[in-house]
């Protein structure tokens, strides 16, 4: 019974699976639908592109003018700030103490400089005018001794040395006289006009010194460049923040009331985009939200292609042509850095040159 009816049925359930199998295998499959469906095209003739969303302001990378601890953060991710709103502040005690050693040394140099405005003092001419009449009255005596010595008839009763030490005696009292009288004449003249200019530069100088700490004190709080949202924070109290230009900005900002969109345009394109064409942007993974986006400008550099959008079929050594076209942010519940599907009017491709491209290059 067995070799009889089970081993026949058994090979004819196997020819049957076989055949299965090789009808089965040579099938072709059945392409993966997409997660969501493509963006169609509103225009006859046009140039698609891949676009990346950015600020009006374009994308600005802040970072520290001076490196440092990190001791305040004033914002987070989403805030909106006014242009000069601080973002954050480095770590100031050393240049507070800084600006109180110059603020006395400016105090310093002022006290100097109204000092030698103020002269002369009232209260130092009198006793210069008294050494004055002091002088003027010693000369008075020694005159009128030496003019009673000369008045002498008889000259063996003075010895020529006692005449002549009235004399030099005299003219000692003139110069003391002529001495007190310069004395008080530069009293009453004031400040010495170099004096006053060297005190006004060591002025000027503790001034300078003065702003420029409060400069530096300035620049230890930064601010916000400009109206606009905080985009990313990459920095927290503590952290010690680098100066200069980095990979991960420390934070992130800019103005989103209007966005921008990047647009790369393949080069084999670029000839065929002209400025003012109109375009249209789709949000990817919703084909329904889309809106009219204006042109910009034209970025004439050409450069290579940076942003991929992860077709299979997208070529990475390619170089790009960037246009950038806006819409208002409140149009489309997109995010800046998000890609979006871009189709810019274009004049038609004529078939000759159209036929060139398919075909490729000639040989050499």
């Amino acid at each position: 019974m067995i070799r009889k009816y089970l081993l026949p049925l058994i090979s004819i359930a196997g020819v049957c699976l076989a055949v299965y199998m090789v009808i089965k295998g040579g099938q072709h499959p059945r392409p993966a639908q997409p997660v969501a469906a493509p963006a169609e095209a509103p225009f006859e003739s046009y140039v698609a592109g891949a676009g990346l969303v950015e600020s009006s302001t374009e994308n600005i990378a802040i970072g520290a003018f001076i490196p440092g601890v990190v001791t305040k953060v004033y914002v987070k991710a989403g805030d909106r700030v006014k242009a000069g709103d601080p973002l954050f502040t480095i770590d100031d005690r050393s240049t507070r103490a800084e600006l109180q050693v110059r603020e006395a040394a400016l105090r310093v140099a002022r006290g100097q400089l109204e000092k030698l405005r103020a002269l002369p003092r009232v209260e130092e001419v009198p006793p210069s005018e008294a050494k004055v009449r002091e002088a003027e009255a010693n000369l008075g005596d020694m005159s009128s001794q030496l003019r009673l010595f000369e008045s002498v008839t008889d000259k063996r009763a003075i010895t020529e040395e006692e005449m002549n030490k009235r004399r030099f005696a005299v003219q000692m009292a003139q110069a003391r006289v002529a001495s007190a009288k310069a004395e008080l004449d530069l009293l009453r003249a004031g400040a010495f006009r170099p004096d006053l200019d060297i005190a006004e530069a060591q002025v000027l100088s503790a001034t300078a010194q003065v702003d420029a700490t409060r400069t530096e004190l300035e620049r230890l709080t930064v601010k916000a460049p400009v109206d606009g949202r905080v985009l990313q924070v990459k920095i927290r109290v503590g952290e010690f923040a680098q100066s200069g230009a980095l990979d991960l900005p420390l934070m992130l900002f800019g103005a989103i009331d209007r966005l921008h969109v990047r647009v790369d345009i393949d080069e084999n394109d670029a000839w065929r985009i002209r400025p003012g064409s109109r375009a249209t942007v789709f949000v990817r993974g919703n084909n329904t939200l889309r809106t009219e986006a204006r042109f910009e400008r034209i970025e004439p550099y050409v450069i290579p292609k940076r942003s991929l959008t992860g077709a299979s079929a997208e070529r990475v050594d390619t170089r790009v042509l960037q246009v950038l076209y806006s819409f208002e942010g409140d149009k489309l519940p997109v995010y800046v850095g998000q890609q979006m599907d871009v189709f810019i009017e274009a004049p038609p491709v004529s078939p000759e040159v159209r036929a060139t491209q398919q075909s490729g290059p000639t040989p050499l």
